[in-house]
């Protein structure tokens, strides 16, 4: 069984979950390999595939959508699973992290429906007030008064990551010989 893990990042931090659930699939025996969805010519060669994303302006970052399009016909034909890192906007417990995550990308939920997708994961991203804006719409963000009561941190959920890898190693286990 081989497996791309395939991502589309802007900060770093959706490279990271994605790196961790190709390191978990490799600890589970399963060959596994995180790509920039930029970087990837072919996927031949692949039998599943996990596609993950950053969330800006409730959408997933172009990149990864159009990968998804124009390699739909290959993900729907084999075992799939997306991810989303970044969601911001729920009520904060006493650390700062959302308590709900309740924002999924539009396009991400679309995409998942059209190639049938076996999930959609949201996971906590990260954020620092000092890293660089990428792009029109972080800089004007960054100057926002809004963007003072956004709590500042790595929120991602490393045990929650690799548990969500682990089920898709598991789940993986149980595919027939004969489909793959």
């Amino acid at each position: 069984m081989h497996v791309l893990v395939a991502y589309a990042s802007r900060h770093g931090a959706t490279q990271g979950i994605a790196e961790r659930i190709a390191e978990t699939l490799g600890k589970a025996g399963i060959q596994a390999e995180a790509r920039p969805v930029s970087e990837v010519k072919s996927l031949a060669g692949y039998d599943a595939f996990v596609v993950g994303s950053a969330a800006y302006m409730f959408k997933w970052l172009k990149d990864a959508s159009a990968f998804v399009r124009r390699n739909r016909a290959v993900l729907t034909a084999k075992p799939v699973w997306f991810f989303s890192s970044g969601p911001t906007g729920g009520p904060l417990d006493a650390k700062g992290r959302d308590q709900k995550l309740t924002t999924v990308p539009k396009d991400a939920a679309e995409l998942a429906e059209a190639v049938h997708a076996r999930d959609l994961r949201i996971f906590f991203g990260a954020y620092s007030r000092d890293r660089k804006p990428v792009g029109l719409a972080e800089r004007f963000m960054s100057v926002m008064p809004a963007m003072e009561g956004v709590p500042e941190g790595d929120f991602r959920d490393w045990p929650d990551i690799e548990a969500w890898a682990s089920g898709i190693a598991e789940e993986l286990s149980l595919v027939a010989p004969a489909s793959r």
